[in-house]
């Protein structure tokens, strides 16, 4: 098992950015996919951004793509989430995923690929 504690989420005006972390311990983190996924007040859970477990493949959503940027530090054990040019459409809490694959290039959009799960923090954008 492997588990998931996020931090970094905050208020910020729109056009701002916040840097998100997700901290990971037990299990090897090189042996896992992470992802970012946020829920909006009132509605589902979306992918945001996926890193394979070599670090060599990402995918962003298309409304965040340009703005956001997904890295990896296996040796910190460690996802982050630089977030910049944010708008309030990007308010939700944002969860960091993880799944254990053999494929170092594989990554995957569904939530429902994901085993573990942080608990989320909450990221809000004014206008």
């Amino acid at each position: 098992q492997v588990q998931l504690v996020e931090s970094g989420g905050g208020l910020v005006q729109a056009g701002g950015s916040l840097r998100l972390s997700c901290a990971a311990s037990g299990r090897t983190f090189s042996d896992y996919v992470m992802s970012w996924f946020r829920q909006a007040p009132g509605k589902e859970r979306e992918f945001v951004v996926a890193i394979s477990r070599s670090g060599g493949n990402t995918g962003y959503v298309d409304s965040v793509k340009g703005r956001f940027t997904i890295s990896r530090d296996d040796v910190k054990n460690s996802v982050s989430l630089q977030m910049n040019s944010l708008k309030p459409e990007d308010t939700g809490v944002y969860y960091c995923a993880a799944r254990a694959t053999r494929d170092s290039e594989i990554f995957y959009r569904w939530s429902s690929h994901y085993d573990y799960w942080g608990q989320g923090t909450q990221v809000t954008v004014s206008s």
